[in-house]
């Protein structure tokens, strides 16, 4: 929080901010601004209400400063970027952003609110240093719902790729060192994206579908149909990195296939992984500025897993997806908040795994951030337990939900013939 005191114009949300943050780490189960507020023995919620809402400070300067955080402390050894996106599902269609849309998280098409997010991962671990909303086209276009939800005019409708493309670039920029990018197919499949890497001489292996066609020495053809002609021994069986049942072998092979541009020099490959057991099928578009081994593309297309792992994390510790906000601004200082949360989580355990490795042999595993969690709030984390302070809190928030209860009935009653 020192890192990030400099971002607020005054010390008193500067505190709630703090505030805010360690109750994202706490064990509370439900976290908005009502149980945070609790947590934190405020009066009432709207300290933290008015945080997120209307308070002066910099909330990109505070994205800029966890961004440095981790890239300081996890260190920069094997260090590649990863996107992917993730949706919350919604009710209701005043929240920013929302709509009904395909998201990964119900694993079908849901009234919910997606969001693109960028993470940093080495070989010590992994964290999330950026985000970007996804904005549909019918909210660009409704004027009147974006002033509503406090979308800033200059915000536009852009693609997830784009989006991706934006926070990639804003990194690089800062001087973030990467040689690699990795994503699933909806950021492989858009040409934009993979030229603006090449152009940035940073390499990619980036997921495409087994539709996707690619340039050859006989000219165009699906990916699926140029696997099929692989003889056997073109396959060698690798490991993309370590699961938590140990080495995750599958068989790879690569094909070299010519570039959709002449003016970029580099090497480019398609390649294949296919599953041990099922045979399943995978396909990556690669590109790499130099030539590298096999085993480089595999290392990175194994990676891709960790931002999942971040998104799990993430929610589930530090609330990330708990947020109960409609507005623009408020809907971009609680996920910060909560990836500053889950990044001091995410740092201290590769922090004490580096300090202190688990010797070979032990039975004991290494410290994650679900123990780094329990450990904070059992040791150093203080709720407020006095008595007097819940039982005001539970009379003040049987009258909200009164309130609420008897404000939806009258809006409903005035809506009905």
């Amino acid at each position: 929080m020192a890192r990030v005191a400099g971002r607020f114009a005054r010390v008193e949300p500067r505190r709630l901010a703090g505030d805010a943050v360690r109750g994202l780490m706490s064990d509370l189960a439900v976290k908005n601004c009502w149980t945070l507020a609790e947590h934190a023995g405020h009066e009432s919620p709207d300290g933290l209400q008015h945080l997120l809402g209307k308070a002066k400070w910099d909330t990109d300067g505070v994205r800029d400063d966890l961004r440095d955080y981790v890239v300081a402390r996890l260190g920069r050894q094997d260090a590649l970027l990863v996107v992917d996106e993730t949706g919350d599902v919604k009710k209701g269609t005043h929240t920013v952003g929302v709509q009904r849309q395909y998201t990964g998280t119900a694993g079908r098409i849901e009234n919910a609110q997606v969001a693109v997010y960028l993470t940093y991962a080495t070989a010590a671990g992994h964290a999330l240093i950026d985000r970007e909303l996804y904005v549909p086209q019918v909210w660009a276009d409704d004027v009147e719902r974006r002033e509503q939800a406090g979308v800033p005019a200059e915000v536009e409708f852009d693609t997830k790729p784009a989006l991706a493309a934006a926070m990639v670039t804003r990194g690089l920029d800062a001087g973030v060192a990467v040689d690699w990018v990795t994503g699933d197919e909806v950021y492989g499949g858009d040409p934009k994206l993979r030229v603006i890497l090449e152009d940035r001489g940073v390499g990619y292996v980036l997921a495409v579908a087994c539709s996707h066609h690619v340039r050859t020495e006989v000219g165009k053809q699906r990916t699926d149909e140029l696997v099929a002609s692989l003889p056997r021994k073109a396959w060698q069986r690798l490991s993309a990195g370590n699961g938590s049942k140990g080495p995750r072998y599958y068989d790879w092979a690569w094909i070299s296939i010519h570039p959709d541009r002449a003016e970029i020099d580099g090497q480019w490959w398609l390649l294949i992984r296919r599953n041990t057991t099922s045979g399943e099928l995978a396909y990556y578009r690669c590109w790499a500025p130099t030539p590298v081994p096999l085993r480089d593309l595999v290392r990175v297309a194994g990676r891709r897993w960790t931002i999942e792992e971040s998104f799990q994390a993430a929610k589930t510790l530090t609330g990330l997806d708990q947020h109960q906000v409609r507005r623009w601004t408020s809907w971009h200082r609680w996920t910060i908040l909560a990836m500053l949360a889950y990044a001091f989580l995410a740092v201290v355990a590769a922090t004490e795994r580096a300090e202190n490795p688990t010797p070979q042999g032990n039975s004991l595993i290494a410290l994650t951030c679900n123990e780094i969690k329990r450990l904070f709030n059992t040791y150093l984390a203080a709720p407020t337990l006095d008595l007097r302070h819940r039982l005001r809190w539970s009379i003040r928030r049987r009258r909200h939900q009164h309130r609420a209860r008897t404000s939806h009935y009258q809006r409903r009653q005035a809506r009905t013939p």
